[in-house]
């Protein structure tokens, strides 16, 4: 899992350690063997700047679990205010238990499918046929054209709630506390968008690059003065792993930095939207619920 991460820096490492070899010990050019201090001055300031980009990174990470566990509550939040105000208004001769029902189920079904529309849009994939059982006919084709899908449902959400306060589904002021929460979800996304469009500056990432390969060129070098004679050919192994551990270190900070590539490392978004799924299901009373994703192979997607 880990080496297709890091074959490149591998690679160059073990065909400069090789070279730098050849070039000190067999052709007996000892004037290529490098001081060893001023290399692991090098090294030492590369571990401070991926430290610094790791703990970006991760920041981010972290910030991408956070806001999806926000909207994993608001979404139950949204659907707990659509049962509770619907059925408060059940006294009341505007009342009518099938149209009430109906706009329960699709408005949380609406939910759902939002969820999992927005986890698709932040992963780059177009299989919107997951979401069609929770969509009308209708609803789902026009989803099909829009540009921005999350927001087309969320248009949609708005509508049904005015559409319900008209005919007195709804009533009083609890649209106003349904478009607050609303709001909220609206406002996630576009944390979520950000944080999938604005990447860490790219200065991070292009000299943190170029000071790894600047130090896995100089290593075998620096190696072969300190090593004796006899055992100058650890350099080679020993510059390989070596550049192992600077290489994974600044390819975790490049990983972490995107969390919403559908990777073993991301955020498990798939997981967070079935748990949506089950938890606002359940709201509308479902016995029958989808079971919960678990790790596959030690990964949860």
């Amino acid at each position: 899992k880990v080496v297709p991460y890091v074959w490149r820096e591998l690679t160059v490492s073990a065909v400069t350690a090789s070279a730098a070899y050849a070039l000190v010990e067999i052709a007996q050019v000892k004037q290529a063997a490098l001081p060893f201090a001023p290399i692991a001055m090098l090294g030492t300031a590369m571990a401070i700047l991926l430290a610094f980009r790791n703990n970006t990174s991760y920041s981010r990470w972290w910030e991408a679990s956070t806001l999806w566990q926000t909207i994993h509550t608001q979404s139950r939040i949204f659907a707990r205010l659509v049962v509770t105000f619907v059925d408060s208004h059940k006294h009341t001769p505007a009342y009518d238990p099938a149209r009430a029902a109906n706009f329960q189920r699709s408005m949380i079904n609406r939910q759902i499918a939002w969820a999992n529309v927005l986890r698709l849009s932040l992963r780059g994939q177009k299989d919107w046929r997951e979401v069609q059982a929770y969509l009308s006919d209708d609803e789902y084709q026009t989803l099909l054209k829009q540009e921005n899908k999350p927001g087309y449902l969320m248009l949609q959400h708005g509508r049904s709630i005015y559409d319900a306060m008209a005919n007195g589904t709804l009533q009083g002021f609890d649209s106003f506390q349904l478009e607050n929460a609303l709001a909220q979800l609206t406002a996630q996304e576009g944390l979520a968008k950000r944080l999938k469009t604005t990447p860490v500056p790219r200065q991070y990432d292009y000299f943190t690059r170029l000071f790894v390969y600047l130090l896995i060129l100089l290593l075998p070098f620096g190696l072969l003065s300190i090593l004796p004679g006899g055992q100058a050919w650890l350099a080679i192994p020993f510059a390989v792993l070596l550049s192992f551990v600077f290489a994974i270190l600044e390819r975790i900070g490049a990983v972490n930095e995107h969390p919403f590539e559908n990777r073993i490392t991301d955020v498990p978004l798939t997981a967070i939207c079935r748990n949506i799924e089950r938890d606002l299901l359940a709201t509308l009373g479902q016995e029958q619920l989808p079971p919960a994703l678990t790790p596959q192979d030690g990964y949860l997607f």
